[in-house]
């Protein structure tokens, strides 16, 4: 069931982008024949008045379809209401509707997980720091260190039940490059005590390839007012927003450290899958932080993606008159391929690695 709802949290985030798209082109008038969810072969599908409605074989988005370049249209290639024909600005609203759609509906999410479970007033802290490795290849994973194991003292010292302890257990990391660190680790109600020497990154700072989290229960309280509660998920939309973009920033300036954290659609439903089983409210975190992801990811100026075609708007009014058609659909074809080809990639690795999997070629 958690792997079910993880997966329907993904089928719902892909059908408001694509409604984005859809909503803003109609309510302009612009024509739009195709609205599909996935790629590939068609498993289902509903002719409407103006659309055909679809559900696609592989599930690793979805598209909106205009007339403009189908064949087998018989609206006039000079008519008003097809999308290519329409001012820039109006087309540019169209493209850029499907991540205003996910930036609305993850504020929205967290309204919503903020009105049912609570205002989070403080967290009762318990000795030790939460971690989880960020990959089968970090330092920290193959010391034996897995995920929601507690790191309760490094170096001798104990790690006190604060919010500080993440701090100190990250300096101690960053100050040892190179050099062995003591660690005590709780793995379910076992303590051990594990050595490694942490990797010098780019920035002199050592690292073991973990993530940190406060060992701490929330504690909550009903909110006072509805303007709290559309407040607070404000901040907490600004802050998701602003770690997701600095998180982008340290792929592109730090690729070789941070390129093993991205995750393809296996990992991400196993990530939902877990939040789901620890406490289904989290699925409301889960699709309130993919729903941004996958708006920031479709904003970027890369062929086959929301931004990439708004890049080719942009070029078409700076010289007055757009690209050459060949040009822009071969540029397209290519991202796609691309762009399909990482995600199967990536469902291959992820789904491999999956322990039910691994057991099948023991």
């Amino acid at each position: 069931m958690p792997v079910l709802a993880a997966i329907a949290v993904l089928a719902v985030l892909i059908l408001v982008h694509e409604l984005g798209h859809f909503i803003a082109a109609r309510s302009q008038g612009i024509y739009a024949n195709r609205f599909s969810l996935g790629f590939g072969p068609i498993i289902w599908k509903y002719q409407g008045s103006q659309t055909e409605y679809a559900v696609r074989a592989f599930p690793l988005g979805g598209f909106v379809g205009f007339p403009d370049d189908d064949p087998d249209s018989d609206i006039p290639p000079n008519d008003p209401n097809l999308l290519r024909n329409r001012p820039i600005l109006d087309r540019a609203i169209v493209i850029s509707a499907g991540v205003i759609a996910n930036l609305i509906f993850a504020y929205l999410v967290l309204v919503l997980q903020l009105g049912i479970v609570g205002i989070p007033e403080k967290i009762n802290y318990q000795p030790g720091v939460l971690v989880q490795p960020v990959n089968e290849q970090s330092l920290a994973y193959q010391a034996g260190i897995r995920e929601r194991d507690i790191i309760l003292a490094v170096g001798g010292k104990e790690l006190p039940a604060s919010e500080n302890s993440s701090t100190l257990l990250r300096k101690e990391i960053q100050n040892h490059p190179n050099q062995p660190i003591e660690l005590t680790v709780q793995h379910e109600n076992q303590q051990r005590t594990l050595k490694l020497t942490p990797e010098k990154g780019t920035d002199g700072k050592g690292l073991i390839g973990i993530q940190l989290g406060a060992n701490g229960t929330p504690i909550y309280r009903r909110p006072r007012n509805p303007l709290e509660i559309f407040s607070i998920a404000a901040k907490r939309f600004q802050q998701l927003v602003v770690g997701t973009l600095s998180g982008f920033g340290q792929l592109i300036t730090n690729f070789q450290q941070t390129a093993g954290q991205v995750s393809g659609p296996v990992n991400i439903v196993k990530v939902g899958a877990k939040l789901a089983a620890n406490d289904s409210a989290n699925l409301l975190s889960f699709a309130a932080i993919i729903s941004i992801n996958l708006a920031i990811i479709n904003i970027l100026p890369l062929p086959a993606l929301d931004g990439g075609q708004l890049a080719f708007l942009l070029i078409e009014g700076v010289r007055g008159k757009p690209l050459p058609s060949r040009i822009q659909e071969g540029v397209m074809q290519t991202g796609l391929v691309l762009l399909l080809g990482l995600g199967l990639f990536l469902i291959v690795k992820e789904t491999t690695q999956l322990e039910w999997v691994q057991k099948l070629f023991q």
